[in-house]
């Protein structure tokens, strides 16, 4: 692992070793696949990116769904990442994926660590956008995955989704 990051290979390994069922695998594949076209794109707009850390993360973004399907499995996964070395950054991605993000006081509610849960960098975030663009191992539209929140009641998350695509996509150089 050059850096401490785990290669795509070793990535979809550690899935694999930590039990991932294979759809959540195949989730995981087409959101790096994702990333990485998005992180490609930013680049050639001039935009600095670990292409490594994008990857890494977007492939270990789910490492928590082994064990559990509802919202902990950010803070599942980012337990697993820490036990078994991975380096910070891809941490942050797995914890703070969910969502588009979750609030301090989201975050309260669940009952966890109190600590940063929304994308901060520009890594965490297009790992983050591309998770959203992505339902099982197909890309679907934004509006798609917004009006989805909407009729769950997660209007904040929605709103922070939307505000998520108008800023990756404005970066882009396109109209969100």
């Amino acid at each position: 692992m050059s850096s401490g990051l785990p290669s795509r290979e070793q990535a979809i390994e550690l899935l694999r070793k930590n039990n991932c069922p294979p759809q959540v695998i195949s989730h995981c594949i087409a959101v790096a696949d994702l990333a990485m076209e998005t992180t490609s794109k930013l680049q050639r707009k001039g935009l600095k990116i670990n292409t490594e850390l994008v990857e890494a993360g977007a492939l270990l973004h789910d490492l928590g769904r082994s064990k559990n399907h509802t919202v902990d499995h950010a803070i599942v996964g980012a337990q697993i990442a820490q036990s078994i070395g991975l380096p910070e950054p891809v941490i942050k991605i797995i914890k703070r994926h969910v969502g588009a993000g979750i609030t301090a006081e989201e975050a309260a509610k669940f009952g966890w660590p109190k600590d940063t849960y929304t994308p901060q960098t520009l890594e965490e975030k297009i790992v983050s956008y591309a998770d959203k663009l992505i339902d099982q191992s197909k890309r679907i539209p934004i509006e798609t995955e917004i009006e989805r929140l909407q009729r769950e009641n997660k209007s904040e998350a929605a709103e922070r989704v939307r505000t998520l695509h108008e800023e990756i996509t404005s970066l882009l150089g396109n109209k969100p």
